[in-house]
């Protein structure tokens, strides 16, 4: 039952085709449930809202350039006991968008690192935010590339404004001059004005290795990225045999499950980041304590 095909083409021109593949369902609906006028007008409204609010969702998604579609749902906590599980939830709120905070999660091979920070990206995505996720090389390359055109400042100007990146496997390759410069340039631009999360597999004492030839910008990188973040050190594997957590690598990995954030403690700040203060000195600004 068609109840007006006169409106078909109206519906298409003022581009309400989520009125328009209700439209049938919602007339035979109102007819048995006796429905008002209003109410009638109401169900077709909502219908053309959650087509666009999906639609808008499906953009972000494409746009985000995830690898795969990994989720908070398809975690396997379990494997990962020390992993603070309440600072993930917490994070998936988004709250540390809002903060404009870094978010650093650091740990071996196999332990979820990317999983998490694309789960956190697509919680973004959810929560109407643009993300861009990419691999700290891929990253590195694109501006390289934008500079050989002539279009370096717009690209990063473009990747500044991006409200959530995230570089995954930062350090995983030494970075050499200009890329140096390049990450540099960005997490300058991006700092206090957008949120970023950063993979990696060194540890945090390590993570000046990552700019081999310039250790003075590889200090003023760094102190920018750990400024006020969150840190996440997940140990164990999430694939192969259950085994125990491999304290050994990660340094964080006997960090109390309620303060898995860079601790301001005067232990903890001679043995991270080496190179300059790790953030605010305020405890009660630098704990984002979050209890189960």
């Amino acid at each position: 039952m068609n109840p007006a095909p006169e409106l078909a083409p109206q519906l298409k021109q003022l581009r309400l085709s989520g009125i328009f593949d209700s439209l049938e369902a919602r007339n035979r609906q109102a007819i048995e449930a006796k429905l008002a006028y209003t109410d009638f007008l109401a169900l077709l409204i909502s219908d053309e809202v959650a087509r666009r609010e999906q639609k808008k969702f499906s953009t972000r998604l494409r746009r985000a350039q995830f690898r795969t579609t990994k989720t908070l749902e398809q975690f396997d906590f379990e494997r990962l006991p020390q992993l603070n599980r309440a600072l993930v939830h917490d994070l998936a709120t988004g709250r540390y968008l809002l903060e404009k905070a870094p978010v650093l999660i650091v740990g071996p091979c196999g332990t979820g690192k990317s999983h998490l920070a694309q789960a956190l990206g697509h919680c973004a995505v959810r929560q109407g935010v643009d993300v861009v996720f990419t691999t700290c090389a891929s990253l590195t390359q694109s501006l390289n590339a934008a500079r050989a055109t002539g279009s370096y400042e717009r690209k990063l100007a473009a990747l500044a404004r991006v409200p959530l990146l995230i570089i995954d496997d930062f350090g995983l390759k030494p970075l050499r001059a200009p890329a140096d410069e390049d990450l540099h340039d960005l997490i300058a631009e991006r700092y206090e004005q957008a949120a970023t999360i950063v993979t990696s597999n060194l540890d945090f004492p390590e993570w000046d290795q990552a700019f081999p030839a310039n250790r003075l910008l590889a200090s003023a990188s760094l102190d920018r990225l750990r400024h006020n973040a969150y840190c996440l050190t997940p140990t164990g594997r999430l694939t192969g045999p259950r085994r125990g957590p491999n304290k050994a690598k990660t340094v964080l990995a006997s960090t109390p499950k309620n303060h898995q954030l860079l601790n301001p403690a005067e232990d903890v700040r001679q043995n991270l980041f080496k190179l300059a203060p790790i953030c605010r000195s305020e405890v009660a600004l630098l704990c984002r304590s979050v209890t189960p």
